[in-house]
């Protein structure tokens, strides 16, 4: 179990990974045409209208966690509304991505080293943090199961006919993720862990 110094440096990190994450869906829906997520007042920074306290609390301490999902209507949406709420889905995992990157760049840069003293809110720790959660909740979240983005972007691939017998699995689509969560972590390591070290690894060299 982490000491309270570096479960406070990891919430902090969680708060601006969580918030831009779900205000990238936000406003990817509002851009398409979709004034849902403005009108429920998630077209903003303040972190209260997107962390879920569950969702936090269960990243911190077990890897997997998530926020507030953010409404959207795809038939208010510009283009085929599957291809739409693909796009919205992927603008998530895609921010925490960038972030990633933009941290990563201060390592590449040698502004910051791995080497420097690190305690719980050192630049080297906080950084190396802020990249890996990042990574995390992106693989996370492009994980094909509903209710992750990934399952949407997937619906977009999928013909239709097999996207409308899927459907129905939707509703225990959490159930099958806690499933994989705590039954079958392998998983988990295949397609979030592996994928995020490796990344990492490219990202800061």
């Amino acid at each position: 179990m982490p000491d309270l110094s570096t479960i406070i440096a990891r919430v902090l990190v969680l708060i601006i990974a969580f918030t831009v994450h779900e205000l990238a869906h936000a406003l990817t829906a509002d851009y398409l045409g979709d004034p849902t997520p403005r009108r429920m007042g998630r077209i903003t920074l303040n972190p209260l209208k997107h962390l879920d306290p569950i969702g936090t609390i269960l990243l911190i301490v077990a890897g997997f966690g998530w926020a507030k999902p953010v409404m959207v209507n795809p038939m208010n949406m510009r283009g085929n509304p599957r291809t739409s709420m693909a796009i919205v889905a992927a603008a998530g995992p895609l921010s925490n991505l960038v972030m990633a990157v933009m941290a990563a760049i201060f390592f590449r840069m040698g502004l910051v080293s791995f080497t420097q003293p690190s305690g719980a809110f050192s630049a080297s720790f906080l950084l190396s943090e802020f990249i890996w959660i990042n990574l995390v909740l992106a693989f996370f979240n492009l994980i094909p199961i509903p209710p992750l983005d990934g399952s949407k972007i997937l619906f977009a691939i999928l013909p239709a006919e097999l996207v409308y017998r899927l459907r129905p699995l939707e509703q225990f689509g959490f159930l099958i993720l806690m499933a994989v969560v705590f039954f079958v972590p392998a998983v988990l390591n295949v397609l979030v862990s592996l994928p995020a070290a490796a990344t990492l690894q490219l990202l800061i060299g």
